[in-house]
């Protein structure tokens, strides 16, 4: 399945549009690769330099730190698995393949796309499961979060909280659970492969075990 897409990230999180020149756009293309390969804190804008062939002080044209550079990623990879969301979404009238829906698209790799960025999906997908409580577990959260730089999240959030209030109407907490089982999925997956022994998954192999306790825990839940 291919997709042509192309998603505004907010301009508060960037000094200049990465988008807009092609060394922008090998900035976020070799970040991805880069961070999945030495993980955040070992990622840097020297050693991201190095792989472009370019300077530093060039990529901080562009990003004031890299914790930016991190929250632009996620912030298109966010609008991303939106669009991807709501495609599927599309006719679908069973509240029940709807939820299974919303955790197929948690649990599993994204499908490859064709369009202006190219970015690997796979890799992307990585980075997000490992890294991306980083972007918002900081203390200057507060002021991040008053240039709205988490909207992509939060409406994903929201569509499936939506899905979730569908299926359930009298439940509760729909949002609390949306987030829930957003963060659940990275926790599941990350813990599968690196920690085993804090999920009751007995075999790394087992690629469908975070998807099956997601969906038990939501049926339960919701009744």
């Amino acid at each position: 399945m291919q997709f042509q897409v192309n998603f505004k990230v907010n301009e508060n999180i960037y000094l200049k549009d990465p988008e807009s020149s092609e060394v922008g756009k090998q900035i976020i293309r070799y970040s991805i690769d880069l961070i999945y390969s030495l993980g955040f804190e070992q990622f840097t804008f020297k050693k991201l330099a190095a792989e472009i062939g370019t300077t530093e002080a060039t990529i901080y044209r562009y990003f004031e730190n890299k914790h930016r550079l991190l929250l632009y990623i996620l912030n298109w990879y966010w609008s991303y698995m939106e669009f991807l969301l709501m495609f599927k979404l599309q006719n679908i009238v069973s509240k029940k393949e709807r939820l299974k829906i919303v955790v197929d698209l948690l649990t599993n790799e994204l499908p490859d796309s064709s369009g202006l960025n190219e970015y690997n999906k796979k890799t992307l997908n990585q980075i997000v499961i490992s890294e991306s409580n980083k972007v918002y577990l900081v203390k200057e959260v507060s002021e991040i979060n008053k240039n709205e730089v988490f909207k992509p999240y939060k409406d994903l959030c929201a569509t499936i909280a939506e899905v979730i209030e569908a299926y359930n109407p009298k439940y509760k907490y729909p949002k609390s659970l949306a987030t829930t089982i957003i963060e659940a999925a990275h926790q599941q997956q990350f813990f599968s492969i690196n920690l085993p022994r804090l999920t009751d998954n007995t075999d790394k192999k087992n690629t469908g075990y975070t998807n099956g306790f997601i969906l038990d825990l939501l049926v339960k839940v919701l009744g």
